[in-house]
């Protein structure tokens, strides 16, 4: 198994391989190019496609925009991510349908070794985050790795998810708690 691949089965690997660097490179030069350009640009389209393979022609991120390969995001259908988010994608970063991520996010896969001699290291693990459909993250809220957030929950802006989160759930703070169940009396589902 290559260490990309053990990056993505949540096993520790070494981020300094070839083919690692090889993916972190070619993203970065994509979030370069990105970083001058808006939605509105003529080659903005063809910049994210190649950044993040299977974006659908209504889903947005609006530059700036940060991540580590760009390959372990897969995103939904008419999804809107506000500006400078960043995703740390060496785990598999999955986002629903239709869910808006406010400006300053950060959805983090990463995890360090605990014991600070292999910290110095270049070994890390990743874990998968995931975000439901119809899901709202508000401004400058930070995704801990390993975290899965429900469908049509709202992230309250600054928040810090380090725990999951289940389905229309209203969660606040740092760490963030659910403060309140959302969608009880819907009957148009």
């Amino acid at each position: 198994m290559t260490e990309f691949e053990k990056m993505r089965s949540q096993q520790l690997y070494n981020f300094s391989t070839p083919d690692i660097e090889k993916s972190l490179v070619h993203a970065k030069d994509i979030c370069r190019k990105l970083q001058t350009a808006s939605i509105f640009d003529d080659n903005y389209r063809e910049l994210i496609e190649d950044l993040i393979p299977g974006i659908p022609e209504d889903s947005v991120i609006c530059p700036p925009f940060h991540c580590d390969h760009g390959n372990g995001i897969t995103i939904g259908r008419n999804v809107f991510v506000n500006y400078n988010c960043t995703m740390l994608d060496g785990g598999r970063i999955t986002i629903g349908d239709n869910v808006l991520i406010g400006p300053n996010c950060q959805l983090y896969t990463p995890q360090h070794p605990m014991d600070y001699v292999a910290r110095r290291g270049t070994i890390e693990t990743a874990y998968p985050v995931t975000i439901g459909e119809d899901t709202w993250l508000g401004g400058g809220v930070i995704v801990c790795p390993g975290v899965t957030i429900g469908k049509r929950c709202i992230i309250a802006a600054g928040s810090v998810v380090a725990h999951d989160v289940p389905d229309d759930s209203l969660a606040a703070g740092n760490p963030a708690v659910v403060k309140k169940k959302l969608n009880e009396q819907r009957t148009d589902e």
